[in-house]
């Protein structure tokens, strides 16, 4: 039957275009994006998943800038004691010197200046061993120092506090440490050999401490590049399909439209009918 009302060609012409425009848009976006999954109507199982592993991935920066302010922390507070230690060797030398009996008053005191001075030094390192507020050698951080060690905040990575004042636990000699005989010197040198076995041990756990959390620093590292790898595993578009698909769409797009117009011009032959 010859109709101008109703044309099925003209409409199945019409929805095999609008389907092909639909998967040319879908495989431009793609192109574009680079995504096969970048919204939630693309895939929502899938883009779901991908969502959770880059907040986790979030996560984990945040991790590692955080290990990376416990490392900075910890390094200083390694660098102030290892400054230490080399003080309390040379004020070792001192006192061992001053222990001398055959030494006159004069050359005792000169040694004692230096003594003292050196002394004195211990506590400035101790007050501005410092970085980001936080001092590990000072004794103001009884709880050490955290740093984040997982995604959600529930776990940490702890580097205790080693507190290397004078006159405390660790750096045993007196912050009015001096002497003016050769039996205090005596006296001082075998403190000060004391505080230089229980730093030795003091820097040994902070060295440990440090170690872990680069330890720790590069195996979140590793998990953060596998986690960025399975998203992309799981959205990433295939450039090389997607150009292929391409090509062949907008053929198929002008075959479509072609189509649609010998369609569109079927009823004019009912023109003929009339003549």
């Amino acid at each position: 039957m010859a109709t101008i009302n109703t044309n099925p060609g003209a409409m199945i012409a019409l929805q095999n275009l609008n389907k092909t425009n639909s998967d040319l848009q879908q495989v431009q976006q793609r192109i574009n994006t680079g995504l096969a999954i970048s919204s939630a109507k693309d895939n929502g199982g899938i883009y779901a998943i991908a969502q959770s592993m880059r907040a986790d991935v979030g996560g984990y920066k945040a991790v590692t800038q955080s290990i990376d302010l416990a490392v900075s922390t910890v390094d200083v507070a390694l660098a102030g004691g290892e400054a230490i230690s080399d003080i309390l060797v040379e004020m070792k030398g001192k006192a061992l010197a001053a222990s001398d009996s055959s030494l006159d008053t004069a050359a005792r005191s000169a040694l004692n200046e230096d003594f003292k001075a050196l002394r004195d030094q211990i506590g400035t390192i101790v007050s501005n061993a410092e970085f980001n507020g936080a001092n590990l050698i000072d004794g103001s951080q009884t709880a050490g120092i955290s740093a984040l060690a997982n995604a959600d905040g529930s776990n940490t990575v702890d580097v205790d506090d080693e507190n290397l004042s004078l006159g405390g636990s660790i750096v045993t000699l007196a912050a009015t440490a001096s002497f003016g005989t050769a039996a205090a010197a005596s006296t001082a040198a075998s403190t000060i050999a004391t505080s230089l076995d229980n730093l030795n041990a003091s820097l040994a756990r902070l060295g440990t401490g440090s170690k872990s959390l680069e330890i720790h620093k590069t195996f979140v590292s590793k998990l953060s590049d596998t986690l960025e790898q399975g998203i992309g595993n799981l959205v990433d578009a295939d450039l090389a399909k997607e150009s292929a698909r391409l090509q062949s769409l907008q053929v198929k797009q002008q075959l479509g439209v072609q189509a649609l117009s010998i369609a569109n011009s079927a009823p004019s032959t009912i023109l003929g009918y009339f003549r």
